[in-house]
């Protein structure tokens, strides 16, 4: 095994030139080598790009070097590794599709305001007004099942890790991206508010109990279903802002639709 590698001993033996061998096959082209390549020259380095083109010459090299992985640099003397070695001897982070993040989750919500303030826009010719806030609101709903509705059966199993009604009825697990759904849907159109306003409501309340009970009482570590079943979000306080938010909304249309029904009565 080779001794670590720092950058001052690679720099040093290499003065700025790096070599490169990565998988360039007529029916793939490796997308880590791309991007290690990318990263050497971002960093100022000139790359001896040496291209893999059969199955044989890959599995030739990978024995040679004792690596089961391409693509592999080489500053100097000394095997950086791979790109993820690469990013780590240029100090920069790197992550796993096992690491739990909030990060999916805070774009869909970031998009759906973006979504929203550009309609309010169009519409009224400023970003900011009452529409905007159910706007918000029903564009990230919307968004949000739009990832649970890709894989609803993934969706379902986690969702009944921790959600009450469907540890009771376990077909809600799966109406539950359609509802959020057809009530984001109608609250983006401003119609029916008699069906989205108590289908917000429900579903957010519902939603808010069970991470209070998961989260706040029982103490359980859980992954939120939100952005679907395969998601490594925590479930916890984003999750409750979700449902919270939805209750809101339910609330506010539905007063604002009973207000409207009295004065036309």
């Amino acid at each position: 095994m080779n001794a670590p590698v720092t950058r001052q001993t690679a720099d040093q033996a290499s003065s700025k030139t790096a070599r490169l061998y990565r998988m360039v096959m007529p029916g793939h082209i490796c997308p880590y080598g791309l991007k290690s390549k990318d990263l050497l020259e971002r960093k100022g380095y000139r790359v001896e790009d040496h291209h893999l083109t059969t199955r044989d010459q890959t599995d030739a090299f990978k024995a040679r070097h004792d690596v089961k992985t391409t693509p592999q640099t080489f500053i100097g003397d000394d095997r950086i590794g791979g790109y993820d070695d690469l990013r780590r001897f240029f100090g920069k982070s790197v992550t796993s599709d096992k690491d739990t993040s909030y990060w999916p989750v805070l774009m869909i919500f970031g998009m759906g305001l973006a979504m929203a303030c550009a309609a309010a826009l169009v519409a009224f010719g400023t970003l900011l007004t009452a529409h905007t806030l159910r706007w918000f609101v029903a564009f990230t709903m919307c968004l949000l099942a739009l990832q649970k509705l890709k894989d609803v059966e993934s969706f379902s199993t986690m969702f009944l890790n921790y959600d009450l009604l469907a540890r009771r009825f376990v077909p809600y697990a799966k109406i539950y991206p359609w509802a959020e759904g057809l009530a984001g849907v109608l609250m983006i159109a401003g119609i029916m508010t008699w069906l989205s306003a108590p289908l917000a409501l429900f579903i957010g309340t519902i939603g808010a109990a069970s991470v209070v009970q998961a989260v706040y009482i029982d103490r359980r570590e859980l992954k939120c279903a939100c952005v679907g079943g395969n998601s490594n979000v925590p479930l916890g306080f984003v999750s409750l802002t979700e449902n919270v938010a939805m209750m809101g909304m339910g609330l506010w249309m539905g007063a604002n639709w009973m207000g409207v029904r009295a004065v036309l009565a």
